[in-house]
């Protein structure tokens, strides 16, 4: 059994659809198809949560309507029966009356994470329809029957594993199971999400729970790129990553990959293929345990990025110095990207700076704090790297032009990392192409 990710894109247009029913009744595998919201529904719901939150009723209901009628021009185009219209109409207006039943009652964070959730039920029970008016078998698996996070917010995969296995052998005869990304159920059991671009991350979940064949991810680009096409000019696709590589590009800003989708597989040896849906011929990417070729595979940047230097010549050196600095992150639980230490100072990059304040507040007792904004994380990844001859002396050469802030080198051998002012990113990543890959 294989498990199929659809992403907005993929699914955002009546004729996408059209083409993701083709693509998963290509082969006769029995496979679990993975789709999210609508493109443009998720950003839709967020605006309605946070009008609601502001009491801007008026607001919120206008967002809605908007919102309803962008669905019910969808289904006009999806649809060609009056029987499959008339049964996605009902579908509509019963998720359209839930968020316009908001508007009447208390805005709680559990209410908004209902509302979130409508996209992703919405695009999987209109598939479905249109599924069935194609005469297509299949089963409507609703994620929040299995998909579960404990109270970290942390996936519960044993328990995915052991209610997915027995919603799944209620139906031994069928072969196509439609599931939602991105929502599950919190350790209350109320519903809850996956965060941003969890739709990858249900994939992976499901894919590790019943040990798939293979998780294909499938979205508008023909697998990972070894630069930002956006902003340089000539990239080429990745063929072939690990498990390791990839866990670096995704979480260094490589945007087709969520970050947390790399684990859950790589405990199951679960190979992932990065697919294009408009391309469907595309070789694509594939991540697997090892890969046989060595040097730099890809760059990724991210951006967003805070630096923040401690200096404290009295105490750096003292025993459980950076244990006690590290503790102050953990407590706001703000993760660190970089880290760099020298005699008299330590510095650390955080991409979240909603608790800022209170973390420099509480760093004021090991000395003075010097705060950098608007920083990009560049990171130059592939297979052992750091072991590759004059990979570090071409970044380097690239850079000469660029003010590099911080420098991670030596803790993976597959991933060297610099940070530097955003300004400069859009130059860096052009002069590392040119230098890593010969492709100006």
């Amino acid at each position: 059994m294989k498990v199929m990710k659809f992403g907005g894109t993929s699914v955002g247009k009546p004729e996408r659809m059209h083409e993701v029913a083709k693509l998963i009744t290509a082969d006769p595998e029995k496979k679990i198809v993975v789709l999210s919201a609508l493109s443009g529904t998720t950003n839709a719901l967020v605006e309605i949560g946070q009008s609601a939150a502001r009491f801007e009723r008026e607001k919120a209901a206008e967002q809605i309507s908007k919102l309803s009628s962008h669905y019910h021009s969808f289904i006009g185009q999806l649809l060609n029966t009056e029987k499959a219209r008339e049964q996605a109409l009902a579908i509509i207006r019963e998720h359209f009356e839930f968020l316009s039943i908001i508007l009447r009652i208390s805005f709680s964070e559990s209410l908004n994470k209902d509302i979130l959730a409508q996209g992703e039920l919405l695009s999987t029970k209109l598939f479905s329809v249109y599924l069935e008016e194609q005469g297509i078998p299949h089963v409507l698996l609703p994620a929040l029957e299995f998909m579960r996070i404990d109270e970290t917010d942390e996936p519960q995969l044993d328990l995915i594993r052991t209610r997915l296995t027995e919603l799944l052998a209620r139906y031994p005869e069928n072969k196509l199971f439609i599931t939602q990304g991105y929502i599950c159920r919190n350790a209350k059991g109320e519903v809850d999400n996956l965060k941003r671009g969890g739709s990858d991350y249900t994939a992976s979940l499901v894919a590790a729970a019943i040990q798939a064949t293979v998780c294909e991810i499938w979205t508008d680009i023909d697998g990972m790129h070894n630069n930002d096409p956006r902003i340089v000019k000539k990239t080429l696709p990745v063929e072939q990553l690990s498990f390791d590589e990839a866990a670096e590009l995704a979480y260094f800003g490589a945007k087709i990959l969520h970050p947390t989708c790399i684990w859950p597989t790589q405990q199951q040896n679960v190979p992932v293929k990065l697919l294009n849906t408009m391309q469907p011929s595309a070789t694509g990417t594939v991540i697997q345990k090892s890969t046989s070729t060595k040097g730099v595979k890809a760059i990724a940047a991210k951006d967003g990025i805070i630096a923040i230097n401690i200096k404290s010549s009295r105490m750096l050196l003292a025993y459980g110095f950076l244990r006690k600095i590290f503790e102050v992150f953990e407590k706001y639980k703000t993760p660190i990207d970089m880290v760099t230490t020298s005699e008299v100072a330590v510095s650390v990059t955080i991409d979240n700076g909603i608790h800022l304040p209170q973390i420099l507040k509480e760093l004021e007792p090991f000395g003075t704090t010097e705060v950098e904004t608007d920083q990009t994380i560049v990171s130059i990844v592939g297979n052992e790297i750091v072991e590759t001859r004059d990979v570090l002396n071409k970044i380097f050469e690239a850079l000469s032009q660029v003010p590099v802030r911080m420098v991670s080198y030596g803790g993976s051998k597959h991933n060297v990392s610099v940070l530097i002012p955003s300004s400069f990113k859009n130059l860096t990543l052009q002069k590392l192409n040119v230098k890593l890959f010969g492709l100006e």
